[in-house]
């Protein structure tokens, strides 16, 4: 089974959390805070791999979990980083987030693409220790990994596409000119997915061209089986569009030449721009003055015209010579590069908060960027609760509350957090 779209869910792991640790040791009075680091989060990486030609696999499995960082240690010793989580796709994928469409990865080469990257562990209470906090009973927590809901998107890397209607010899072409065997038979949408074929013209050139099954009229509106196989030609260098001269079906080459054109354009108006040659395929069973008309048409609008017959081999190899002309005066494969992220408000404006008062008088404190600063704090410690108003009192949050009249004794919630407020 062919699958060449997935959406599933990835998420980097957590950094470990630092230690709370004194150091103690025989003969050793007072030793100190050793609380280590905690170790990484596992990165989520994605590798191209030519052994898997379908995201088949990601039908069935949607998650993808990183492991966390391990918890820091005695003696200043730091957690164990955890392991990368590898996914193994088809060259050719482009990794987008979902949503918004953003490219993360193009896996069109060898070298691996991080994708969503691990947490850093948290700082152990030996960062903490000053001249006048030398017990710090507090450590930082690990920050979390990133976490995508992420669409897989397979685009075949193919130097040439043979676009065309159904049953006009595509299948047929790739079989007689690469060492390609797909299934060919006389009826329309024989061909199901799209097939691959490596064709070599002479010892050092050659070639990959694929047969992008189901063109139709409507097939970029989702009419037939093409609109799942358009996407194949976006990476193409050079169109081949593949004819039936003879209209031995009942039907007009010049109206065939002219929808597929219209669909292709209609899908990706750049591939209206893109190089094509026109092979005119069943020349054995046409009229010579069929070809003739055919080519006269297509030469007026400014394309090259190559007379075949596929099924016997016939003019095949002429086609090949001026494909790979063609293609060494092309640019290469189209690459997909990754799109950064857009920068989030709360880091666009420091320390960002927003403080509202309750029918109760509470005074509710809202601030994403907390989240992490209040998950070191030790509401038991004297000196944890100490270093957490000076983060307060940084940000400008206790210079607002007194500005809009907070008095000692009144209640502040900070993320589910009540504290009585003390001046």
């Amino acid at each position: 089974m062919f699958v060449d779209k997935a959406l599933i869910t990835i998420k980097a792991g957590d950094g470990g959390p630092g230690a709370v640790s004194f150091h103690r040791e025989k003969y050793v009075a007072a030793g100190g805070p050793d609380g280590g680091d905690g170790g990484r989060g596992g990165n989520v990486v994605f590798v191209a791999d030519t052994n898997v030609n379908s995201l088949l696999n990601f039908k069935y499995k949607k998650r993808y979990f990183a492991e966390n960082g391990q918890p820091g240690g005695t003696r200043k010793c730091s957690g164990k980083g955890a392991p990368d989580l590898i996914i193994r796709v088809p060259r050719g994928t482009v990794v987008r987030e979902a949503g918004t469409g953003r490219i993360l990865a193009d896996l069109s080469g060898t070298e691996p693409a991080v994708v969503a990257r691990g947490g850093k562990g948290g700082w152990g209470n030996s960062h903490f220790a000053t001249p006048t906090r030398q017990i710090p009973r507090f450590a930082k927590g690990g920050f979390p990994g990133e976490k995508f809901d992420v669409e897989l998107e397979l685009k075949l890397l193919a130097d040439v596409g043979l676009a065309g209607f159904p049953n006009v010899g595509k299948s047929t072409l790739v079989s007689v000119v690469s060492e390609a065997k797909p299934q060919i038979a006389n009826y329309h949408f024989t061909t199901l997915t799209p097939v691959l074929g490596v064709v070599k013209v002479d010892e050092d050139h050659n070639f990959v061209m694929a047969d992008i099954p189901g063109l139709i009229e409507g097939a970029s509106e989702g009419v037939g089986l093409g609109h799942e196989f358009l996407r194949h030609v976006d990476r193409c260098r050079l169109i081949v569009h593949v004819v039936d001269v003879s209209g031995c079906e009942g039907r007009d080459p010049k109206e065939d030449f002219r929808i597929i054109n219209e669909e292709l354009e209609k899908y990706n108006p750049d591939l209206a721009a893109r190089p094509m040659l026109v092979a005119g395929n069943k020349c054995d069973i046409a009229q010579p003055e069929q070809v003739e008309e055919f080519r006269r048409f297509v030469e007026e609008q400014g394309y090259e015209f190559y007379p075949i017959s596929a099924a016997s081999a016939t003019g095949t190899r002429e086609l090949v010579y001026a494909i790979a002309q063609k293609l060494q005066t092309l640019p290469p494969i189209v690459e997909y590069e990754p799109e950064p992220a857009p920068v989030p408000m709360e880091r666009q404006e420091k320390n960002q908060f927003k403080i509202t008062v309750d029918e109760d008088g509470v005074y509710e404190v809202e601030a994403d960027w907390l989240m992490h600063t209040l998950g070191m704090v030790n509401v038991d410690d004297y000196e944890s609760l100490q270093y957490f108003q000076r983060v307060l009192r940084s940000s400008g949050i206790i210079d607002k509350l007194e500005e809009m009249g907070i008095q000692e004794g009144d209640t502040v919630r900070i993320l589910g957090f009540e504290f009585d407020f003390i001046n």
